[in-house]
C-alpha cells in the first residue's frame, strides 16, 4: 500500500479512484477503461502540479517518506560482491553505519552510509540512522584501511544526526565526529559522498567532507532539523515549517550557496516511486564525478579538498 504524505491528500483520493475502478474492471464488472485513462491523465498532472512547488517543509517530508530507498537499496543496486566490515576495534559494531568493500562499475571500493531501516525491526536494529561514538570510530577505521589499499570511497548519507543519548555523549560523541571529519578530509584516495534522505548536523558531515558532495532532489541537509530549529527559536516545534524555511535545507539552496557540488533529479513524485530509476541515476552521477578524480595524485585530492571546504568559511553565505 503506498503511503501519501499529508500534501498528498488530492492525489490519494484520485488514486484511489483508479484504484478502485481497477478491481471493478477485474471483478468482471463494466469495462472502465476510458474512465481510468482520464483519471490517471488528471492525477499525473496533479503530481506534477505539487511536486513543481514544493516548500522547504514539503521537501523535508518527502526525504523523510518511509518508503524513500535508503542506504543498502543503493548498496544492493550499485555494488557488487559487497563485504560488510564491521566494529571500530574499541567498544563495539554500531549498526547504525553501514561500511564494507566492493566492486562499483568494475572497480574496487570502500563504501559507508547510515542506514534508517526499512520497517519497526530494522529500524530498531539500525537506531534510525542515528550513529553513536563507534560508528564513527568505525567509518573512520574504514576510511584509513581504504587510503592505504587506494581505494575510492562512496559513502550515502541519511540521518537526522547523531545519537543523542547520553551513553553516546559520555564515549566521546563530539571527538568521534570530528575524527571522522578529520579521516575524510586527510583521506589520500577520491571521496564522493550522497545525500539521499536527510542530511542532519554533525552526523551527516561526518561521512560528507568529501571531494564531491551530491544530493538527491528532494533530500535536505541541515546543520539542525528543522523541528529542533524552531524548538530552540520559538520554543515550538509546531513552527517547523517556518525553519525549514530559513535554514535554507533543500539541495537547490545548497547549491546556489555553493555547498554542495550536484544535484541528482528524482523520478516524478519523489524517489520513492521508482527506487530503481534512482538508484541508477545515483549510480551514473557517481561514475561521472569519480573518473576526474581518479587521475589526481594524493597531494592534490587532499589539497583541493582541503581548499573546497576552507573556501565556505572564507566567503560564507548569506
Amino acid at each position: 500500500m503506498r503511503h501519501f504524505l499529508d500534501f498528498e491528500k488530492p492525489l490519494a483520493e484520485l488514486e484511489g479512484k483508479i484504484e478502485e475502478l481497477r478491481r471493478t474492471t477485474d471483478a468482471g464488472g463494466i469495462d472502465v477503461a476510458e474512465e481510468v485513462g482520464r483519471l490517471s491523465d488528471k492525477a499525473e498532472k496533479l503530481l506534477h502540479a505539487t511536486y513543481a512547488k514544493l516548500t522547504p517543509w514539503q521537501k523535508t517530508q518527502v526525504a523523510r517518506h518511509p518508503d524513500r530507498p535508503k542506504c543498502l537499496a543503493y548498496v544492493d543496486g550499485l555494488i557488487e560482491g559487497f563485504t560488510p566490515l564491521a566494529g571500530d576495534r574499541a567498544f563495539a559494531d554500531d549498526a547504525a553505519v553501514i561500511g564494507g568493500m566492493g566492486r562499483f562499475r568494475g572497480r574496487a571500493v570502500m563504501v559507508l552510509g547510515t542506514e534508517k531501516g526499512t520497517d519497526t525491526e530494522s529500524r530498531v536494529k539500525h537506531n534510525f540512522g542515528m550513529a553513536k561514538p563507534e560508528g564513527y570510530r568505525k567509518a573512520r577505521r574504514l576510511m584509513e584501511l581504504a587510503g592505504r589499499f587506494g581505494l575510492p570511497i562512496l559513502s550515502f548519507v541519511d540521518t537526522s544526526g547523531a545519537f543523542p543519548g547520553i551513553e553516546a555523549e559520555a564515549r566521546g560523541q563530539a571527538e568521534a565526529i570530528a575524527r571522522s571529519i578529520e579521516a575524510c578530509l586527510d583521506a589520500p584516495v577520491p571521496v564522493i559522498s550522497t545525500i539521499i534522505g536527510e542530511g542532519g548536523s554533525g552526523g551527516a558531515i561526518a561521512l560528507a567532507a568529501a571531494d564531491r558532495v551530491l544530493m538527491l532532489e528532494h533530500s535536505i541537509y541541515s546543520v539542525i532539523s528543522p523541528e529542533g530549529c524552531a524548538s530552540i527559536l520559538w520554543r515550538d516545534a509546531a513552527q517547523a515549517s517556518t525553519a525549514a524555511d530559513a535554514l535554507k535545507l533543500t539541495a537547490e539552496d545548497l547549491r546556489r550557496l555553493q555547498l554542495i557540488d550536484q544535484v541528482v533529479p528524482e523520478p516524478l513524485g519523489g524517489a520513492h516511486r521508482d527506487a530503481a530509476k534512482t538508484v541508477q541515476a545515483v549510480g551514473n552521477q557517481i561514475a561521472a564525478c569519480l573518473q576526474p578524480l581518479l587521475e589526481l595524485d594524493a597531494g592534490t585530492l587532499k589539497a583541493r579538498r582541503r581548499e573546497k571546504f576552507l573556501e565556505m568559511g572564507r566567503h560564507g553565505v548569506a
